[in-house]
Order: structure tokens, then C-alpha cells, then sequence
């Protein structure tokens, strides 16, 4: 037993988080469809494995500057340009060891005890940790079914008090696969102004895009360079999950505080991985456009399997998730996961884990291949129908 003393008195208590219940279950059970986390089967493509053995029979083991090898930040650079982001230096850029390392110095470098941190709900819950973490408190701006869980500056508005520091703008937004309109970027660019506050843009999907849906990138924006950190990496459009390796851009006056605190975190990303990294940036992006057709095929196909069954979901718009209403069932979100996992083998995750205000919805990754999810399918329904 954990002697509570000891434990700082800011980390709450997670030992009977879901996703430890489940994958407890999942231990025990053969043939489960893993449905639940953000990390595809699809592996990393040739061109960048190859960058990285090449780094590592080169000497590719040792220290780099704790930025960032130079010329990935300035090919990061180029790719934040090129993809109509801002005009950054590669001395406004910081590699990381994923995108997670990033959101934590963020965390810690900008938010002193008390402070507030809005970001959305249903939305990416590291960030909630990260704000507990900084002894910062957590506020929820609820997203709902009816606007496509979009995120409204109507909605930020009133939440913001004199101890707010940093709005969260997650675009795509997972877990709900929302892309935040252009005008309520813009809305929300305004209020941030207005309230002398700091954006972090966690753009960390916008490569992954689906019917002509776009992310428009906050430091861009007028009036918005100076107080926007913008969080990207290579995990998700380059299938790099493993590799650990993203990055975060914003204006000098604040990268000098926050990479040092990356550089007692990390020393820097791993070496090899920036190699990698860097053959992603300036290889043939087909791999990222292939990507995406995949992505569009498994979610026609269970989106198609959700609606055999009259489950409501929003339109997916970017990223690799489905959010789905589950409360047609008679159960609540949390028991239809373990129930599914139970009796039918396959492995999703509560709305509740994102933060989400009711206990309805689920959070589906299309983390398998066509076939999989075929058969993930057929054991939804079976679960639905036995109810």
C-alpha cells in the first residue's frame, strides 16, 4: 500500500482509472480487437525506418542540441509555412520526445499554482494532468453532438476569470474528430487577445483532414504570433508513434524559458528519431495521403456498422477517432466499454476518460485494418442486440 505522505498533495488519486480496469480485463482475454488507443497498425514508412538505420550506422547515438538537430527545425520551419502556419526561425522551434513532453514544459514554465487552463471537453485529457501537475486547475469548455462538438468562443467566454492563463485549442479535436470552424478560431483568437491570454494550437492532426474540412493554424493570425505555442509532431500523420518525437514552435521571448525546461526533462529528443523526423519532413508526403484514404475507408466502415444499429455519432473530420452516442443501449458509456469488452472482445473507450460532461458517449479508434474493424462490427452488434 502506497503511503499517502509521501504522494505530493497537487497528484490525485488514479489508481481505478478505466483504462487500467480494462486493459486488467484485456490481460485475460484472447482475441481482442484493441480498438481503444491512438496508435494505428500501420507502421512507420520505409523511407523514414531507413533515415533512422542510416542515423544509427552514422553514429547517430549521442546528445544533440537540446532545440533540436538544426536542420529539422528548420525543415520544421518550412513545413509550418508551407502548410500556411506562421513565419518561424529555427530558433523559435524545440524538438521534444513526443507531443506529451511537450504539453508538461508547457505546463510547468507558464502555469504557477492557482492558475486556470481552459481546454475542451470531450478533449485530449493529458492536459488535464499536465495543469494538475503545475498545481493549476483545470476548466472544462463543454462541446455537444448538436454543433458537431465544435468549440465556440460563446461558450469560452464566461469561463474566463482573472486567474486565466492559457486557452487549449485542439484542431482536430480528439477524442471527437471536430475540426474548429474558421470563424470560431478566429472568435476565439479575439477573447485570447482581449483577456491577455496564451494559446497553445495542438495541431498535432491537421495533416489528417477529411471533406475539404482545414485547420487554420492560431500563431498565423493577426495579432496572435506573440502569445501562441504551436504543438505539432510526427506521430500521427507519419505513423511514428514509437518514435517519440514532435515538437512545439512559438516566439522567443518564451522558447528560452521552456526549452530549458524540456532540457532537464529530456537533454533533448532522441537522436535517431530526428533523423527520422527530419526524412519525414523532406521525403514524398504520399505516405501522409495514403494515410488518410485509409482512414476514410474504416471510417465508412464503421460508421456504416453504427448506423445498422441506430448509433449516433458526429461527422469525423479529421484525426483517426469516431465518437459515438452509446446511451440508446441503456447503458451508460463506462459499462457499454467494459460489457463490450467483456462479452465481445473488443476494446474502446469511454467519453469520461476525455473529460465529457454526461456518461453517453465512446470514443473508437481506427486503429485496425479493414477486416478487423469488419469483425469489430459484427461483436458490436451481437453486444447491442443482446440488451
Amino acid at each position: 500500500m502506497t503511503n499517502k505522505k509521501f504522494i505530493a498533495s497537487r497528484i490525485k488519486d488514479h489508481s481505478n482509472n478505466i483504462v487500467t480496469k480494462m486493459w486488467n480485463i484485456q490481460n485475460r482475454l484472447e482475441n481482442v480487437i484493441a480498438m481503444g488507443r491512438g496508435d494505428t497498425d500501420l507502421d512507420t514508412p520505409r523511407h523514414i525506418i531507413d533515415a533512422g538505420i542510416n542515423a544509427l550506422n552514422n553514429g547517430a547515438t549521442h546528445y544533440t542540441h537540446p532545440m533540436g538537430l538544426l536542420e529539422l527545425r528548420q525543415e520544421i520551419c518550412k513545413d509550418i509555412k508551407m502548410n500556411e502556419g506562421a513565419q518561424y526561425t529555427d530558433e523559435e522551434i524545440v524538438v521534444t520526445a513526443g507531443g506529451q513532453e511537450a504539453m508538461f514544459a508547457i505546463a510547468l514554465g507558464i502555469l504557477n499554482p492557482g492558475d486556470e487552463i481552459i481546454t475542451v471537453a470531450p478533449g485530449y485529457n493529458p492536459y488535464f494532468q499536465a495543469a494538475e501537475l503545475a498545481d493549476a486547475k483545470t476548466v472544462l469548455t463543454n462541446t455537444y453532438l448538436d454543433n458537431n462538438f465544435a468549440m465556440t468562443a460563446e461558450a469560452v467566454e464566461p469561463l474566463i476569470t482573472e486567474k486565466t492563463k492559457i486557452l487549449v485549442i485542439i484542431n482536430p479535436c480528439n477524442p471527437t474528430g471536430a475540426v474548429t470552424p474558421y470563424d470560431q478560431i478566429t472568435k476565439l483568437a479575439d477573447l485570447a487577445k482581449k483577456n491577455d491570454l496564451i494559446v497553445i494550437s495542438d495541431e498535432i492532426y491537421s495533416l489528417l483532414t477529411f471533406n475539404n474540412h482545414k485547420v487554420q493554424p492560431v500563431a498565423s493570425l493577426p495579432g496572435m504570433f506573440d502569445r501562441t505555442i504551436t504543438l505539432n509532431g510526427f506521430s500521427k500523420a507519419y505513423c511514428m508513434t514509437g518514435w517519440r518525437v514532435g515538437y512545439f514552435a512559438a516566439p522567443k521571448s518564451l522558447i528560452t524559458h521552456l526549452s530549458e525546461i524540456h532540457h532537464g526533462f529530456a537533454i533533448c529528443a532522441p537522436s535517431v528519431s530526428q533523423h527520422a523526423a527530419l526524412a519525414a519532413l523532406k521525403g514524398s508526403k504520399k505516405c501522409v495521403e495514403d494515410m488518410k484514404r485509409t482512414m476514410e475507408k474504416r471510417c465508412k466502415i464503421l460508421c456504416d456498422g453504427l448506423d445498422e444499429i441506430n448509433l449516433p455519432y458526429s461527422e469525423p473530420q479529421g484525426g483517426y477517432y469516431v465518437y459515438a452516442n452509446v446511451s440508446k443501449t441503456g447503458l451508460n458509456a463506462t459499462d457499454f466499454c467494459l460489457k463490450l469488452l467483456e462479452e465481445g472482445k473488443v476494446i474502446i473507450y469511454p467519453g469520461s476518460l476525455y473529460g465529457d460532461h454526461c456518461d453517453d458517449f465512446v470514443r473508437f479508434s481506427l486503429s485496425q485494418p479493414e477486416e478487423k474493424i469488419k469483425e469489430a462490427v459484427s461483436r458490436i452488434k451481437k453486444v447491442v442486440l443482446s440488451l
